[in-house]
């Protein structure tokens, strides 16, 4: 994606599903990337994975150069030279991935605070922020208590407000900034056993396009992506028990597409939203389910 090299990006829940396969692409894409989860055990993997990758990405793109050289040096100078210029940039993916972890929970607006200021006294001020980290488990509104609301609603409305808060502060100072925040299509038709979640993922809607308003003239670009049903582990835990195999089928029956989403649906309009290729797109809430949820 244009413009997209370099940059550096903070992924809050990057340690699994959805989170993980953005931070991935991010990578690739050549940005310096910060995983922010609190789940240190797949946190540290997928940043051991980034790492590896590229480390195996480094090595096939030498070899090709050195390939390439030789036969350049035994036609002319003038081959060699234009053989030279098909080799990877000095920072690019291909020459290493630049990628760390910070175990933290996002209901701690201090220790938001410290892990942004660790990754950007490492690589460089935060340029995009990629808000997914969340929670939630199925239970009908009056089944449910006020502890679980409370729970719902630090994870996933003050949660993503720490952050936002954090590194907009930032961005504003410095002029420039690209936020996605990851909703939920919950948020925009309701869902099932899922009240609380909903009126979070909701909350989290409205906010972006507020501060999209507020922050355009700082150079700021905030977009809101709703994942339709996906199989992640929040959905997984939903199709537990005797019944969890035809609500499955259901919800593909429901779906145009006839499938669940699956994690790597999204990194792709992400970094799309994050690049220079989206520079006069704000304010927008786009859902990725399959054809699902479909607004004019």
């Amino acid at each position: 994606m244009r413009g997209l090299k370099d940059r550096t990006v903070i992924v809050t829940g990057g340690a699994n599903g959805i989170g993980a396969a953005i931070a991935r692409r991010l990578a690739d894409e050549g940005c310096a990337v910060g995983i922010l989860d609190m789940d240190a055990a797949a946190g540290e993997k997928v940043a051991g994975e980034i790492k590896a990758g590229a480390a195996l990405a480094s090595e096939a793109s030498g070899q090709r150069g050195n390939s390439l050289e030789v036969r350049a040096h035994s036609a002319s100078e003038d081959a060699r030279e234009r053989a030279d210029d098909t080799r990877p940039e000095a920072g690019s993916s291909a020459r290493g991935a630049r990628v760390s972890f910070h175990a933290v929970d996002i209901t701690d607006y201090d220790a938001v605070a410290r892990a942004v200021e660790t990754f950007e006294l490492a690589f460089a001020p935060v340029a995009c922020l990629v808000n997914n980290a969340g929670w939630d488990r199925a239970v009908t509104f009056l089944d449910s208590t006020p502890d679980f609301w409370r729970k719902v609603v630090d994870i996933n409305l003050f949660g993503p407000l720490n952050v936002n808060h954090v590194v907009l502060r930032g961005m504003a100072e410095r002029g420039f900034g690209r936020v996605v925040n990851i909703a939920s299509d919950a948020g925009r038709v309701g869902s099932s056993g899922e009240a609380v979640y909903s009126a979070c993922k909701g909350g989290i809607i409205a906010f972006t396009k507020t501060i999209a308003r507020e922050l355009v003239g700082k150079g700021i670009i905030l977009n809101t992506l709703c994942p339709g049903p996906t199989d992640t582990a929040i959905l997984r835990s939903f199709l537990e028990g005797p019944d969890g195999t035809r609500i499955a089928e259901g919800l593909k029956r429901a779906i145009p597409m006839r499938r669940l989403g699956v994690p790597d649906d999204y990194p792709g309009l992400v970094a799309f939203l994050l690049s220079d290729d989206a520079a006069y797109i704000t304010g927008q809430t786009i859902s990725v389910s399959g054809g699902l949820t479909m607004h004019g």
